[in-house]
């Protein structure tokens, strides 16, 4: 059985870390370097690191804070955030990132994560996927659609559709987040990430809603996730990694221990 990954996703505005809820109301809380060591230390399997203001921005990803991260970890690490084409690939993955998220420029440009794949390897390529949930219609059967910018702009484009058509574009991996359980640490999209995990043969990273160890349990086992993104419950100490993995561990879920 392949072990289920755990992440500490750091959303990233000015330099610092941050953390909103449903992609608002973003507050600053610390220093995304800092962070990221101490994570690291506590065990975690990767790091996430998203510019979330980048793409709305208009801007190049903060590649200063990109290397100062890669020098304080030694575990991949996943970059995201105003990645627009081949080129700024280039720039993160020779500060020191393992692999790249594209989300925005990848539905602009779908082209991009072939490139990618072709250039760094298909490892090396995750899509970053912010979804929503809508009616159900004949744009998007599946009743979730793929909103860009931040969370700013729908694009009528079906979330199930996107994930295969990215999987055959030669993307390696797929983040999934849920806007609509985002930082409510409520639990994760269960059905979203069960639909998409199910439909892919990629892994899959279940993103938005973790606020307590049940909440990675359900979605590993009935999500049928790979991995899980958190944030609010490690970012605001409520819990650690190890006690995260130790609980998991302690329900025959597989993880990779650091003990």
């Amino acid at each position: 059985m392949i072990s289920r990954r755990i992440i500490p996703c750091l959303d990233v505005r000015a330099g610092k870390l941050t953390k909103g809820i449903k992609f608002k109301g973003n507050v600053d809380i610390g220093d995304p370097v800092e962070a990221a060591r101490q994570y690291y230390e506590q065990g975690a399997d990767e790091i996430v690191f998203y510019d979330i203001t980048a793409s709305s921005d208009k801007r190049d990803i903060m590649i200063d804070v990109v290397r100062r991260v890669a020098e304080t970890i030694f575990i991949p690490f996943s970059v995201g955030g105003g990645v627009r084409n081949l080129e700024d690939m280039r720039k993160v993955i020779g500060a020191g990132a393992e692999k790249v998220s594209v989300n925005s420029a990848a539905v602009e440009n779908p082209q991009i994560i072939t490139q990618g794949a072709k250039a760094f390897g298909s490892q090396c390529i995750v899509l970053g996927m912010d979804v929503k949930k809508v009616e159900k219609s004949e744009k998007t059967p599946s009743g979730y659609e793929i909103v860009v910018e931040g969370g700013r702009v729908y694009t009528g484009i079906d979330a199930l559709w996107w994930a295969k058509e990215a999987e055959n574009l030669g993307a390696g991996e797929i983040c999934l987040n849920s806007i609509d359980a985002d930082g409510t640490q409520d639990g994760y999209e269960i059905k979203l990430t069960k639909l998409i995990s199910e439909n892919v043969k990629i892994p899959v990273i279940a993103s938005g809603g973790a606020g307590k160890p049940e909440h990675l349990a359900e979605v590993l086992t009935a999500g049928k996730a790979d991995a899980a993104l958190i944030a609010s419950m490690v970012h605001y100490k409520t819990y650690t990694i190890a006690g995260i993995k130790q609980f998991l561990t302690e329900r025959k879920i597989k993880v990779r221990n650091i003990w």
